[in-house]
């Protein structure tokens, strides 16, 4: 009985305290029906919760405002390079109008004899531009055939190799397809490269057998083969084709005929390294034994570069090929880039006729030597980052190597690739 009694008693203070617990859930509920721990609407919780939600929103708008700004940025760059197409385009028909008018005129008084009149102060200029020859294909029929499938607006790239320069030929070929030029030729000096040009899908030609021609061409090394050219580009300028010739030592990065002037018989990129050197200087040169005449001034410019030149059909074009081809010929041995460069600027004098040939240098940046890009562009901060139409590497032995970095810096974006040349040879 009393264990019973117990027991109950343990029952009902349980029954109580369940009763008592429910009561107070219900009071609470009651009073506190959004809970007895809710966030206040501005408590740092809240905001803090309702900041990220903004700035996941923010987020996602701020990418689609990026993406929009991209297009945008690419549209207007479709744009600008269609603008300047266009403008390169009116440019270039602007300046053969001119060489036209200016050619015309030329002709029209060398035929009737009249002296021209002199304008007023300011306004006269002389001829810039000689005209060019007439067309003859019965030089090279087979050639003439050639050139009416490759050559665009009767001009073109050409280059010489033998197989000792097959490593660069692939890259000079493969940048130049990279770029989009269709208008180039490989004047094959071999049968193996004649082969491998067409393997490769290059347009190539080679000439009628010259044992005089083929023996230096099958053989020779870059000198040898580098004077053949100025024998071999008559050819294409009787036909009436203008010219750029290019050594293989050369990578292309833009179309070169979109930068050319064509306003000279010779257009020509340089062996100097900056303004000056380039493009001429006033150098002092002083003789202290001379007293009050103790300074002499000179005009220096740094050599033109017979690897890479722009070449139009006129007479004085055919003649300083001519000039270059006969000295080169004959002992003694000379190199070609320096006839090349004295028989267009050496002027007349006691027992000397000089050629009569306008000329232009190529910007320096644009059509780049090897010194240029490894002693100066590649450790300046704002040159680095310009894009050269072509680089040539004429002034480094290591020309494979340095030809494939260039294409690892400009193609492939790989800013170090040109770090572990040095400035010059070792």
């Amino acid at each position: 009985m009393r264990g019973s009694g117990s027991q109950s008693l343990r029952l009902s203070r349980i029954a109580v305290a369940i009763a008592i617990g429910v009561f107070t859930g219900l009071v609470f509920a009651f009073l506190y029906p959004d809970g007895l721990f809710r966030s206040h609407p501005h408590s740092p919780d809240r905001l803090l919760l309702e900041s990220d939600l903004q700035m996941v929103s923010s987020g996602c708008d701020s990418d689609a405002k990026i993406q929009a700004l991209n297009e945008e940025i690419e549209a207007l760059r479709e744009k600008n390079a269609e603008l300047n197409k266009q403008a390169r385009e009116l440019n270039e028909k602007l300046q053969l109008v001119e060489r036209e008018k200016d050619g015309a005129q030329k002709q029209s008084l060398a035929s009737s004899g009249l002296q021209p009149e002199a304008g007023a102060f300011g306004t006269v200029k002389g001829f810039r531009t000689n005209p060019t020859v007439v067309p003859d294909e019965s030089v090279n029929p087979r050639l003439a055939k050639i050139l009416q499938e490759v050559a665009v607006r009767k001009e073109l790239i050409v280059a010489l190799a033998n197989s000792n320069v097959k490593g660069m030929l692939e890259v000079w070929f493969t940048s130049i397809k990279k770029v989009g030029i269709r208008n180039y030729l490989v004047v094959a000096l071999d049968d193996e490269i004649e082969g491998y040009c067409k393997s490769n899908g290059v347009p190539v030609y080679k000439r009628e057998p010259d044992e005089g021609i083929d023996s230096v061409g099958r053989t020779g090394g870059n000198h040898a083969v580098s004077g053949l050219k100025f024998h071999i580009l008559r050819e294409f300028l009787q036909l009436g084709y203008s010219v750029l010739l290019s050594d293989v030592d050369i990578v292309y990065l833009q179309n070169p005929f979109d930068h050319l002037y064509r306003d000279s018989d010779v257009e020509s990129m340089t062996d100097g390294h900056d303004n000056m050197t380039a493009y001429g200087y006033n150098d002092v040169f002083d003789e202290p034994a001379m007293g009050w005449a103790r300074y002499a001034h000179t005009m220096r410019i740094w050599v033109f570069n017979s690897g890479f030149f722009y070449i139009r059909p006129t007479l004085p074009s055919i003649e300083l090929l001519d000039r270059v081809a006969s000295r080169l010929a004959r002992p003694p041995e000379s190199w070609d880039q320096a006839v090349f460069n004295e028989e267009l600027f050496y002027p007349s004098h006691p027992g000397y006729d000089g050629l009569h040939a306008a000329k232009r240098t190529m910007d320096l940046y644009l059509f780049m030597n090897s010194k240029v890009l490894f002693k100066t562009v590649r450790k300046d901060g704002n040159l680095n980052k310009l894009r050269p139409v072509i680089v040539h590497v004429n002034y480094h032995p290591d020309k494979l190597p340095r030809m494939q970095a260039v294409v690892e810096y400009y193609v492939n974006g790989k800013q170090h690739a040109l770090d572990s040349f040095p400035d010059g040879s070792e």
